[in-house]
């Protein structure tokens, strides 16, 4: 296989191993309580530190990815500046490669800011997951042979084109609509194929001009009373019979009841019976064409009285992505985006869970200073225009937490570590930070054992804190299940610490070791 060379990759390459830890910090102000509020995350801050954030519990969990990085064109004014030099991309560049940096031509410094970033998401995909990336003429060859080094060449499925436009362009030889996105899977051992699902549409006329969606109730009492013996669905069978024949009431009936069959508004007035088939007879393979217009994206953020970012990618395209690898809708499958944007990919996830009964979560990641006031705030307005259930949880980037900033007296607040120390023992989010007892060493109870951490934000304080037999005892006598405990020392031996029951974590050199 050809590998890509540039310059600061031998500085990057292996960068994603060492980005320090960070807490992620909850903001209730801008979260959104509704269903799987907990599950569904926004985080505003780099996306490199908080895809590192999101590792001990997403490790090869996410089943889709979906990313539209800067495509690198030079053009600036974007509200998410389509080039490499939107300033916290510029300045992780040059802290990354130092000053070689200074010498980078910008795809050079586009495939550094790129590259640890597709290793880490590559780490948090699920062996049976798939990721798109959109891109255009600017960096297409590049990032093809970076995706075939990270994810391998024989996990390459296809290089999809966007029609985005009937014409136009920037390019002054050819009238140029359309874009890519690279497709490619954890594993192309695990059997995933990528599909479409088949949708049968018939046309019907409602007369009475109103919607209906997946409620047989409300269709029953709507269609008319015309023939008691036929039952309160005369008007509503004889529309469809002229297209499906006769008898089909019993038929009708079951798929109304089923939900295969569902009416939706068309643009034109006219409303339509969509009849979804099941799974098995209903999917085939993914086009390699796409056909969803730009300006559909704009008029997606237009219907929700977005402003203020210019290109957003239409819900739609991003919806037949996300349905091509989620298909079995009631699995709670994970789909993220680490460039979120104007937050499409949530959108998009939240009408598919309508449209199918799905349980998707969505996790979103924009490093930019509109994360809240475009990002969740989309998603705030798409669930409440729609009246969907669903919440969301906003987060924020913390405290970096690694050896060397202990080492050097950098350290985090009691909270801080103790939240961090939860999430690596458990692989969640601490549920409830007003339990946490400094005084007590007491952390958060796990599933199977209780999380203390005997620390202060204090060097000296530190150099004496231990396990000892007398602390061992007093919890022991409150708590004589399972136990792991951070701590700088033990002075208990083995056969002792078996005894109450404690597996000791050492701070900081065996602080990042999973104990799960």
């Amino acid at each position: 296989m050809a590998t890509l060379n540039f310059k600061g990759k031998s500085a990057v390459w292996n960068h994603h191993l060492s980005v320090p830890y960070h807490t992620l910090e909850k903001d209730a102000k801008k979260s959104l309580k509704g269903k799987n509020d907990a599950e569904n995350l926004i985080i505003q801050g780099d996306n490199l530190i908080a895809l590192k954030a999101l590792l001990p519990q997403y490790q090869g969990k996410v089943k889709c990815i979906y990313i539209d990085p800067p495509y690198n064109t030079g053009n600036e004014g974007w509200v998410y500046s389509d080039s490499v030099s939107s300033p916290t991309i510029k300045d992780w560049v040059g802290k990354v490669v130092g000053k070689a940096g200074e010498d980078l031509t910008r795809h050079d410094k586009w495939l550094c800011m790129m590259t640890p970033r597709l290793k880490m998401l590559r780490e948090l995909l699920a062996d049976d997951g798939a990721i798109f990336v959109s891109i255009d003429d600017n960096e297409m060859a590049h990032l093809k042979m970076l995706m075939d080094e990270v994810f391998g060449e024989e996990n390459f499925i296809a290089e999809l084109i966007h029609q985005r436009a009937k014409g136009g362009g920037q390019a002054k030889q050819v009238v140029k609509g359309h874009d890519y996105i690279l497709a490619y899977l954890k594993r192309v051992d695990s059997g995933v194929v990528l599909r479409r699902v088949k949708v049968v549409q018939q046309n019907v006329i409602i007369r009475d001009g109103k919607e209906y969606l997946r409620n047989d109730d409300v269709v029953r009492k709507t269609f008319g009373k015309y023939d008691k013996t036929l039952g309160d669905r005369r008007c509503f069978y004889e529309e469809l019979e002229k297209l499906k024949g006769a008898d089909k009431k019993k038929e009708i009936d079951d798929k109304l009841k089923n939900g295969e069959f569902v009416l939706e508004k068309h643009e034109n007035g006219m409303h339509v019976v969509v009849e979804y088939l099941p799974l098995d007879e209903a999917s085939s393979k993914l086009y390699s064409i796409i056909r969803v217009l730009s300006e559909e994206g704009k008029n997606d953020l237009d219907e929700l009285d977005i402003e203020g970012f210019v290109y957003p990618k239409p819900v739609e395209l991003i919806r037949q992505l996300i349905q091509a690898v989620t298909l079995k809708s009631k699995e709670n499958d994970i789909v993220l985006d680490s460039f979120a944007g104007s937050g499409t990919t949530a959108h998009a996830v939240l009408d598919l869970n309508k449209e199918d009964g799905g349980n998707r979560k969505f996790i979103l990641v924009e490093m930019e200073d509109y994360a809240d006031k475009i990002t969740a705030e989309r998603v705030r307005r798409a669930i409440k225009k729609k009246d969907y259930a669903t919440g969301f949880t906003y987060y924020t980037l913390g405290a970096s937490i690694d050896a060397d900033n202990l080492l050097t007296g950098n350290l985090p607040t009691y909270k801080e570590f103790a939240k961090y120390v939860y999430y690596l023992a458990t692989g969640k989010n601490h549920p409830d930070e007003v339990k946490i007892k400094e005084r007590e060493g007491f952390v958060g109870k796990g599933e199977n054992e209780t999380i203390y951490a005997l620390y202060k934000p204090s060097m000296e304080a530190l150099k004496t804190l231990a396990i000892t037999l007398d602390w061992a005892q007093e919890t022991h006598k409150k708590d004589k299940g399972r136990k792991i405990v951070y701590a700088p020392a033990c002075y208990l031996d083995e056969e002792m610490l078996e005894q109450y029951g404690i597996k000791f974590v050492g701070i900081p050199y065996n602080l990042f070791e999973r104990t799960t």
